[in-house]
This record gives structure tokens, C-alpha cells and sequence, in this order.
């Protein structure tokens, strides 16, 4: 067996035995580096461990570590109540806001990673206050963003257009913008009202809330694993909001807010790192009141932390083997155009559900030329196609985003967030390819 089948049945393995064992499978995942990386590659450490996604580490430990001591001293629970009152209690509009600020962002030039990073934490202090489903909350935050994605002065928008004129292929920026654009926020609405959304809307203004008492279960869809009225939709008999509840903005929370915005400009003005400048803000923080930081490393969830590094660690390497070359080849050598381009758009979302969407684009653009050549796909289309099906799987809890919805929901709920979204994201890897292929590849031939 080669050696990129045999790091493509490891990965079938890691996912095998982490399903039917209780093991991490960041850490089945680290294992089965140092052995195919070792064993087969006869690899020394440092490049087993080359794919280590040091970045990635250092966002999901700054910015849940910078949020945890903004719950701790109420300054996100501040931010809560300002946003209801914005929305003039509006709870049913706070998922839609989220995805519009997020794709705003993303649009205007932000990476999609720093926006989640940024929206994710408040949008799930949004859900457990108000009463809101964490994985409607947080699936609104990453189709945002991804719906910004190819704005054609967003950073992978303009990577892939790149990509495109250096290829030699015809460029539609705008169509590769709309189309996209469209494709999420349609997900995006069927998200809403699939999870949660139509007893958003019954409730009305000042209805949903989430509490310790005084609620009563709409009767809307329960979380899966879950049970009690907090698995649901719940209304509250007193108003979301009172202005005798309101928090004071004292010096720890100023303080804090003052940090937040820094994390923001700092990355979507200066394109400052988010993890190191999340990090940065939460020791200054932990510095000035070490009281209300006292909890906060115990915050981070650290299982998180190891399967997704653990599980990027090994796709990483599985790329350097040059596993996903390997495929894109066997897939050039189909006779039938329209297939080879359906098998292009699988791969992408197969590897992007795991590795950079940006890397995965750059990629295989270039391996759908020959097809292309043919005359029998139209290079918009694919490119239209390709871009969506790599781009959209990033809900995946193994991608950076998908990780960042994991690691700031709630503490009780996490295992069910990841669960529901490696189901939403593998079933978007099943399910987005041959949509965009048959709506815009086969549609445009």
C-alpha cells in the first residue's frame, strides 16, 4: 500500500476507534502522526510534528481565556443587556445580528477566523442568557462569517481570484461574491428556523430569556442530550430586561471593554495576531485584577484544545505526504469532465472540513484546468463551486471555527455542540459539493 493510502486508512481508523471508544481523538490523532510519520516516513520529530497548528492553539487559549475573565467580572453579561436594548428587546433578531456583523466583517477584510474568534463568545453568552439553542447561535456566527468569505476585497477572496488569473482561468469576482453570499444565507435561514428560530419569534419582545426559575419550554425542538427547559426555547414570565438589573460599568469592566476593542482593532485594522493580542489583553487583565482572573485559565477547555490541534497535526501531515496531490491526480484522470469537477469539489470540502480553506483552494484550482480545457465545465461555475464547497464545511468542530463555537459554549453543553456540528459538518461535506456542483457547474454548462 502507498504511502498516502496508508495515512488515508489511518485517518478512517482515528475516527473508527474514537467513535466507538471514549479516547480524544486529538490524541488518537498525535499518535497516529508519530507512527505513520516514524514508522513509514522514517520522519525525526520536529517534522512529524511540523503541522502542529501553533497558531490555531494560541487563538482558541487567548481568546477563550480573555472571554472566561470577561464573564467572570460581568462584562460580557454588560454587553447582553446593551445589545437587547439596541435591538429594543428583540430577542429573535440577536442570531441574525450576529450573522450580519460577522459577515460584515469578513467582507470588509477580516479573516473569517478573527471574526468568529471575536463574535463567537458573545453570540453563546447571547444563547445561555437569553435562552437561545448554542448550536443555532453559533452556526448563524460561522455562516456569517463564511458568507463574507469571497468578497472581492476579503482576504480569500482575493487568494482566490488570485489563484484564478494565475491559472489562466476567466474571473467573475462579483459572481463568485454573490453566489456564495446567497448559498449561506440561505443555510443560514434554514438554520434559524430548523433550531429553534420559530419560538424565537413567538416569543415576541422582552420573551426569550434563559433563567434558574420562572420559565416554562415553548415546546420547540430540545438540544440533543439534553433535557429540562433549558434544552429548549424558553420564555420567561417577566421581561428579558429590566433597568433595575442593569450592571454598572465599574473599573474592571471598562477596563475590559477597553481590551476587547483593542482585540478588534488590533486585528481587523492592524491585522495584529488574535491569539497573541487575545492573550495579551487577558494577562494585562489578570495583572490589574487578579481576583476576577482567578478562574479564568480553569475556563479553557483543553480536551478542545488537544482534538482539534491534534486532529490538524495529522491531516497536516498527510498533506505533506502529499496525500491530497495523490488524489487530485487519480480525479484528473477521469474521462468525464463534469464527474472529475463533482470529485474536485468533494476533496475540497473533505480536506477543509480539517485544514486551511485558503491552502485547499490554492491547491486544487490549478488541478481543474485540464478540465476546464475541455469546454465541457465552465471555469465560473467551477471555480463558483469549488470555492463554496471548501469554504462552507469550516462549521466543521475540527476547523478553526467550528473549534471556536466549541470551546465558548457553555461548559455542560460542549460535548453536544461538538457532536451536532461534526454531524452538521460532515453532512455539509456530503451535501454542499453536489449542490453547488448541480446549481452552478452543471446548470452554467
Amino acid at each position: 500500500m502507498s504511502e498516502q493510502l496508508t495515512s488515508i486508512a489511518v485517518l478512517l481508523a482515528i475516527f473508527l476507534i474514537g467513535t466507538l471508544r471514549s479516547i480524544n481523538l486529538g490524541a488518537l490523532a498525535l499518535v497516529a502522526s508519530f507512527a505513520v510519520g516514524s514508522g513509514v516516513m522514517g520522519w525525526e520529530t520536529p517534522e512529524v510534528l511540523a503541522g502542529f497548528p501553533a497558531e490555531l492553539f494560541v487563538i482558541l487559549v487567548g481568546v477563550t481565556y480573555l472571554f472566561a475573565i470577561a464573564r467572570n467580572n460581568g462584562t460580557v453579561e454588560w454587553l447582553v443587556q446593551a445589545a437587547v436594548r439596541a435591538v429594543g428587546g428583540r430577542v429573535a433578531a440577536i442570531p441574525w445580528v450576529m450573522f450580519t456583523i460577522s459577515c460584515v466583517l469578513v467582507s470588509l477584510g477580516a479573516v473569517s477566523p478573527a471574526a468568529v474568534a471575536i463574535i463567537a463568545p458573545v453570540g453563546m453568552t447571547f444563547a445561555v442568557r437569553y435562552g437561545i439553542n448554542p448550536l443555532l447561535m453559533g452556526l448563524m456566527v460561522v455562516h456569517g462569517s463564511a458568507a463574507g468569505n469571497f468578497s472581492p476585497i476579503g482576504v480569500l477572496g482575493v487568494v482566490t481570484n488570485g489563484v484564478v488569473d494565475t491559472s489562466g482561468l476567466a474571473a467573475d469576482p462579483i459572481v463568485l461574491f454573490l453566489a456564495n453570499l446567497v448559498f449561506n444565507v440561505l443555510l443560514g435561514a434554514g438554520i434559524y428556523f430548523g433550531l429553534g428560530g420559530r419560538q424565537l419569534l413567538g416569543a415576541g419582545r422582552n420573551g426569550a430569556r434563559a433563567s434558574s426559575g420562572g420559565t416554562h419550554s415553548t415546546g420547540g425542538p430540545r438540544l440533543p442530550g439534553t433535557t429540562g427547559p433549558t434544552a429548549a426555547t424558553a420564555v420567561a414570565t417577566q421581561p428579558a430586561l429590566d433597568h433595575d438589573d442593569a450592571l454598572p460599568l465599574d473599573r474592571h469592566r471598562i477596563v475590559t471593554l477597553a481590551s476587547m476593542a483593542a482585540l478588534v482593532v488590533g486585528a481587523l485594522i492592524f491585522d495584529l495576531d488574535v491569539g497573541l493580542t487575545s492573550l495579551s489583553a487577558a494577562v494585562l487583565l489578570t495583572l490589574l485584577a487578579p481576583a476576577t482572573a482567578k478562574e479564568a485559565v480553569g475556563q479553557i477547555n483543553w480536551g478542545v484544545v488537544l482534538l482539534v490541534c491534534g486532529i490538524v497535526t495529522y491531516v497536516g501531515l498527510m498533506q505533506e505526504i502529499g496525500t491530497v496531490d495523490y488524489l487530485g491526480d487519480a480525479i484528473s484522470q477521469v474521462d468525464a469532465p463534469l464527474l472529475a469537477a463533482l470529485l474536485i469539489c468533494y476533496i475540497g470540502a473533505i480536506v477543509s472540513a480539517f485544514a486551511s480553506t485558503t491552502g485547499i483552494l490554492g491547491a486544487l484550482i490549478p488541478l481543474a484546468v485540464p478540465l476546464l480545457a475541455t469546454g465541457q465545465v465552465s471555469a465560473i461555475g467551477l471555480v463558483a463551486a469549488l470555492s463554496i464547497s471548501s469554504s462552507v464545511v469550516d462549521s466543521s468542530p475540527f476547523s478553526t471555527n467550528g473549534a471556536m463555537v466549541v470551546a465558548n459554549a457553555p461548559k455542560e453543553q460542549q460535548p453536544m455542540v461538538y457532536k451536532q456540528l461534526m454531524k452538521w459538518g460532515f453532512g455539509l461535506v456530503l451535501v454542499a459539493p453536489i449542490v453547488s456542483w448541480a446549481s452552478l457547474t452543471v446548470a452554467a454548462g
